[in-house]
C-alpha cells in the first residue's frame, strides 16, 4: 500500500468539520495520497513539511485559529508553497471574489457537488498547475528564476498590446568585465552577483511597471514605462550586485527611449544593446542612450559592410604608403614603407579608416581586408625591385584574428614564392596588446615565422602594458613606438624622460627602435640626439599612393 501511495500525487483537506473532512477524503483517497488538518496551524506545519510534493490543497475559510484567507495569502507569499494550487470551500459566494485577488484558483461551494464534480475539479486544478510548471521551466532562466529571451519578447509585445497608450523604453543592462569577476572570485559568487542583479531588476519593474529577463550570460533586458533616472538606477543595481563587499560591480545601461513601435521588439534591443557597447571601454559613464545620431552611425556601418565584397572586387581600397627614414645615417635615407589602406568609395567618397578598420575586426571582415593589403603590397615590392633594382621592404599589419588562421603562414610564404621576394621584404608588425591577450599563442606563430625569415615589428610599443621581463622573452626584430609618446612629450609641459626609458628598452634588446608620429624638426632632431634609428611621420611625408611613393624615392 505505501509503494502505491508513494506514487500517488498528495492533496491536503484543510477542514475543521470532522463529516465534510471525511467525506472529502472518502472521495479523494482511491485517487491521491491525502493528508487532512483541522486547524491553520496544522495546515501550514503540513505545507511545509510537504511542500515539495504536495499537488493540490482544498482549504475551508473558516477555521477555528485563523481565517482561510490568511492561509491562502501565506501560500501565495511564500516562494517554497506558491507552486502548489488551491481551491477554496465555502458556502459563502460573497467571498469568491476576495479569494480569487489572494490566489485561489477554484471554488468547490458546500453542501459538496456530486463526487465525479469534486474528482473534476481538482484533476483539472493539478493538470492547469502541472502544464504551468513545465512552461515556466521552460520560460524560465534556470539561475535568476527571470524570463528568457524568447518569452520575454512575446510578453513584451503582448505588454504593448495591454498598454497602447503608452511610451515604452527598451533597456538592457550589462556587467562591465563580468569575466574577470568570475576570474577573481570564482564562477559561484559570479553566479550570486547575476542573480542580485535580477532581484534589483525585478524590484525596479516591481515598483515602476514593465518586464525583466537575462537575455545572455552577463546581460539583462528590461521593457517598462519611459523613465529619466537611469542614472539612478545602475548605481541601485550596482549596489545590489557587490553586496557582499567584494568589488564594486560596475553597470552599464543602454536605453532606447520610447522606442518606436513601428520596428520588431527584437530590434528595439539591439539598439538598445548599441547604445550600451558605445560606453564599453568607458568609466566614467554607466548610461548611454540611443539617439538619431546613433542610428544614422548604424545606417553607415550596414552600408559599409553590405559594400564591403565589391569594394574588394573592384579594389576601391587602395594601399597607401608612409616612409620609414633611418635618421642616424647621413644623409637619412629610406629604408622602408608601411602599406596602409583607405578606401575611395565610388559613392560615399574617401573612407577614413579609422571608422571602417574597427568595424571590420568586429564583424571578422578584417581577415579578408588584410589578405588583400598584404598582396598588394607584395605586388608593389616586387615593381619597386624591377623599377629600382632594389627592395624596399614594406612593414603589413597581422592582427590577433589573422594569426588564428591556421593557413597564415602558407598564405604569406606564398606571396613572398609568388611575388618572387626575400622573405625579409615583408616586414610583420604585430601590436604589443595582441602578445599581451593571447601571448603563447602569438609567440608559437611568431616564431615560426621568424624561422623562415620574416621580420617581425612590435607595434604601438608601450600601448599594451606588458613587463620588461615578459619583451625579453619575445621574438621581435623592431620595437615601434606608439605615436601617443611623441604627442605626450612634445605638447606644452610635457617632456622627453619616457622616450629616452622606451630607446634604453631597445638598446637592451639589441633592437632597432622606430618611431611614429613625428611631425616636427624638433621632433625628428631630438629623436635623432636620443639615439632613435627610424622615424616615420608626416615631418618626412604623409602616407600616399604608390605611384607618388615611387616619385618620393626618385
Amino acid at each position: 500500500m505505501a509503494d502505491t501511495d508513494a506514487r500517488k500525487r498528495q492533496v491536503l483537506i484543510v477542514e475543521d468539520e470532522f463529516v465534510n473532512r471525511e467525506i472529502l477524503k472518502a472521495i479523494l483517497s482511491p485517487e491521491y495520497e491525502v493528508f487532512c488538518a483541522e486547524t491553520g496551524t496544522e495546515a501550514l506545519r503540513i505545507l511545509r513539511e510537504q511542500a515539495g510534493r504536495l499537488s493540490q490543497v482544498l482549504l475551508d475559510l473558516n477555521l477555528p485559529d485563523m481565517n482561510g484567507l490568511e492561509i491562502l495569502r501565506t501560500i501565495r507569499s511564500d516562494l517554497d508553497l506558491s507552486r502548489i494550487p488551491v481551491i477554496v470551500l465555502t458556502s459563502d459566494t460573497d467571498s469568491e471574489v476576495e479569494s480569487l485577488n489572494s490566489g485561489a484558483g477554484d471554488f468547490i461551494p458546500k453542501p459538496y457537488p456530486r463526487p465525479e464534480i469534486i474528482l473534476a475539479r481538482v484533476r483539472r486544478s493539478i493538470e492547469l498547475n502541472e502544464n504551468r510548471d513545465l512552461i515556466r521551466g521552460t520560460e524560465r532562466d534556470n539561475l535568476t528564476g527571470l524570463y528568457n529571451r524568447e518569452y520575454f519578447f512575446r510578453y513584451a509585445e503582448q505588454y504593448d498590446a495591454y498598454h497602447p497608450g503608452e511610451a515604452e523604453d527598451a533597456v538592457v543592462v550589462d556587467v562591465s568585465h563580468f569575466r574577470m569577476i568570475n576570474e577573481r572570485f570564482g564562477w559561484v559568487y559570479g553566479d550570486r552577483v547575476l542573480q542580485r542583479i535580477g532581484t534589483a531588476l525585478s524590484a525596479e519593474v516591481k515598483d515602476n511597471g514593465g518586464i525583466v529577463c537575462r537575455r545572455e550570460a552577463d546581460t539583462f533586458q528590461m521593457y517598462c514605462p519611459h523613465r529619466t533616472d537611469y542614472e539612478a538606477m545602475a548605481e541601485r543595481i550596482a549596489e545590489a550586485a557587490g553586496g557582499d563587499g567584494k568589488g564594486r560591480v560596475r553597470i552599464r545601461i543602454g536605453v532606447y527611449p520610447e522606442a518606436d513601435r513601428g520596428i520588431p521588439m527584437e530590434r528595439r534591443f539591439d539598439r538598445a544593446k548599441s547604445a550600451a557597447d558605445t560606453i564599453r571601454s568607458s568609466f566614467s559613464e554607466n548610461v548611454a542612450k540611443y539617439d538619431k545620431d546613433l542610428l544614422e552611425k548604424e545606417i553607415f556601418a550596414a552600408r559599409l559592410m553590405d559594400d564591403f565584397h565589391e569594394a574588394i572586387e573592384k579594389h576601391q581600397f587602395v594601399v597607401y604608403f608612409q616612409p620609414k627614414v633611418a635618421i642616424q645615417e647621413e644623409p637619412a635615407r629610406v629604408c622602408g614603407a608601411e602599406a596602409l589602406v583607405r578606401w575611395k568609395h565610388p559613392e560615399l567618397g574617401m573612407v577614413s579608416p579609422g571608422v571602417f578598420v574597427p568595424l571590420f575586426e568586429n564583424n571578422g571582415l578584417v581577415r579578408k581586408l588584410d589578405n588583400y593589403v598584404w598582396r598588394e603590397a607584395a605586388a608593389q615590392i616586387r615593381r619597386w625591385k624591377d623599377e629600382f633594382g632594389r627592395a624596399v621592404p614594406v612593414s603589413i599589419n597581422v592582427s590577433r584574428v589573422d594569426m588564428q588562421d591556421p593557413e597564415l603562414e602558407e598564405t604569406l610564404r606564398r606571396l613572398v614564392e609568388d611575388n618572387g621576394l626575400d622573405f625579409g621584404d615583408l616586414h610583420l608588425e604585430v601590436t604589443e596588446s595582441a602578445y599581451t591577450q593571447d601571448s603563447e599563442m602569438i609567440i608559437r606563430v611568431v616564431e615560426r615565422l621568424r624561422e623562415q625569415g620574416f621580420k617581425i615589428e612590435m607595434d604601438d610599443f608601450g600601448s599594451g602594458y606588458s613587463s620588461l621581463n615578459m619583451i625579453t622573452q619575445l621574438p621581435i626584430d623592431a620595437l615601434k613606438l606608439d605615436m601617443m609618446f611623441i604627442r605626450n612629450a612634445f605638447r606644452e609641459n610635457g617632456n622627453t624622460g619616457m622616450l629616452k626609458v622606451t630607446l634604453d628598452i631597445s638598446r637592451y634588446l639589441n633592437v632597432p627602435m622606430i618611431a611614429e608620429g613625428v611631425e616636427t624638426e624638433e621632433q625628428m632632431l631630438t629623436m635623432k640626439e636620443l639615439g632613435c634609428d627610424i622615424v616615420q611621420g608626416y615631418y618626412f611625408a604623409k602616407p600616399m599612393p604608390a605611384e607618388e611613393f615611387s616619385k618620393y624615392l626618385k
